[in-house]
């Protein structure tokens, strides 16, 4: 007797991206890449925040230089709509300010544009696991910035040395389960932890902790 396996679910894309030219690129990685479809291509804010809404998008690609609202202002009204769905960047951009303002807008995660369309792939697929991409670039940006901070605010609780290392790893798009290998702990350890830094900075996501605290 033969036992049917479920077939995975198809991940559905929404785009905005105000170049046509770009749009045909994605469109032409998505028709070859089984697994993933695109639903909604809008080529400016407003008209994202119409259609998105509709669309059943698991996920949406921004472009963060629009015409009229910008990706980031884009990205916070689209999480007021949907809050539960991932808004990843994706474009020219790697100012860390740009960075940082657009994940405590509300975006999961930060890809450039030069990005391969293998890179591309594997962060929607990160993101349909719960994961947080971001560009290589972009990732050590972020690390970088934690390095040279300056300590929290008052209105900030700090946080602990582990806490920390914590949310460096998980700013470089690393699962729960690769993290607790990089620091030689339990996953449920991690989980730990990401539930104390959720309580201290008052937050309910990866990408919102990490812009919380680089804030």
């Amino acid at each position: 007797m033969t036992i049917s396996q479920p077939q995975p679910r198809t991940i559905k894309i929404a785009i905005v991206e105000d170049k046509a030219s770009f749009r045909r690129g994605l469109q032409a990685i998505f028709d070859l890449t089984p697994g993933i479809e695109y639903v909604c291509m809008c080529g400016s804010a407003e008209e994202a925040l119409v259609s998105i809404p509709k669309a059943g998008a698991d996920l949406v690609l921004m472009d963060l230089n629009l015409p009229g609202l910008s990706g980031i202002e884009c990205t916070r009204q689209l999480k007021r709509l949907c809050p539960s769905l991932p808004v990843v960047m994706l474009t020219i951009e790697e100012d860390s300010e740009r960075v940082f303002a657009a994940l405590r807008a509300g975006a999961t995660g930060y890809l450039l544009k030069a990005s391969t369309p293998v890179e591309i792939i594997e962060g929607i697929e990160l993101v349909a696991r719960g994961g947080s991409p971001m560009s290589a670039i972009v990732a050590r940006r972020v690390v970088e910035s934690f390095h040279g901070a300056a300590e929290p605010s008052s209105q900030s609780p700090a946080l602990s040395k582990r806490e920390t290392e914590v949310l460096e790893q998980i700013a470089l798009g690393k699962r729960i389960k690769q993290v607790a290998g990089e620091l030689g702990v339990s996953d449920t350890t991690i989980q730990t932890y990401l539930r104390r830094i959720y309580e201290k900075l008052q937050v309910h996501s990866q990408a919102q902790a990490v812009a919380r605290f680089l804030r």
